[in-house]
């Protein structure tokens, strides 16, 4: 009796026994899985997030100047950057573009026009103002004047630009007036001559006819 009853208590003890060691098994199998995945997180880099974009700005003002013969113009030109609130040190560069193509004013902060006194810049460079003075401006000075920044890393920021006009001082009575507003003022009253005659012209007639059929009267 004995012998039947330990047989099947034998079975139960090794399907037991085989049951803890494949529990075993897939634990340890799940646990060195999770382990590999975090360890694997771990090791990698984390992700770079992409810098933000340069807020340095350069300003002109204002768009369009006009002056008259011998009078001293200021071309502003601002710049800023809240990354970098004081930005003494850098080149700034002025220059004029006309008909006759492109010249330079001012180079790393330097006057490049040879034995000029007329052209400098006034500047504060720590509040980013870096403005050209034209001192007795003449029609050559006539053009667009840009202001341009290098920045530290070698790139190159430049303003909108500055159309500057001179007007010719005729001194004809004290009227100072450019040679185009001149001529516009001659053809409108050319022009205004000639409809007055066209107005008046069966007026006159009339008025003829008039003083013919008076004169056979009498």
């Amino acid at each position: 009796m004995s012998q039947h009853i330990g047989k099947p208590y034998g079975s139960a003890v090794t399907l037991f026994l085989v049951f803890l060691l494949v529990d075993v098994g897939v634990s340890d199998g799940n646990t060195s899985k999770e382990n590999a995945t975090v360890s694997h997180r771990k090791t990698q880099a984390p992700l770079l997030t992409a810098p933000e974009p340069s807020q340095f700005s350069v300003t002109q003002t204002p768009a369009k100047e006009k002056a008259k013969e011998g009078e001293t113009v200021v071309l502003n030109c601002h710049f800023s950057s809240p990354q970098h609130p004081s930005l003494t040190g850098l080149p700034v560069r002025w220059y004029k573009e006309d008909e006759k193509g492109q010249t330079d004013l001012l180079k790393n902060n330097v006057t490049m026009l040879p034995n000029n006194s007329r052209v400098f810049m006034s500047r504060d460079l720590s509040q980013g103002i870096v403005s050209l003075v034209i001192l007795n401006v003449t029609i050559s000075d006539h053009g667009i004047y840009f202001c341009e920044v290098t920045l530290p890393d070698g790139k190159v920021m430049k303003g909108d630009g500055t159309k500057l006009r001179i007007r010719r001082a005729l001194g004809l009575f004290g009227i100072e007036e450019s040679i185009g507003t001149i001529i516009g003022v001659v053809a409108a009253g050319i022009g205004g001559l000639g409809v007055l005659i066209i107005i008046l012209t069966p007026q006159l007639r009339r008025c003829i006819l008039c003083m013919k059929r008076g004169s056979q009267q009498a």
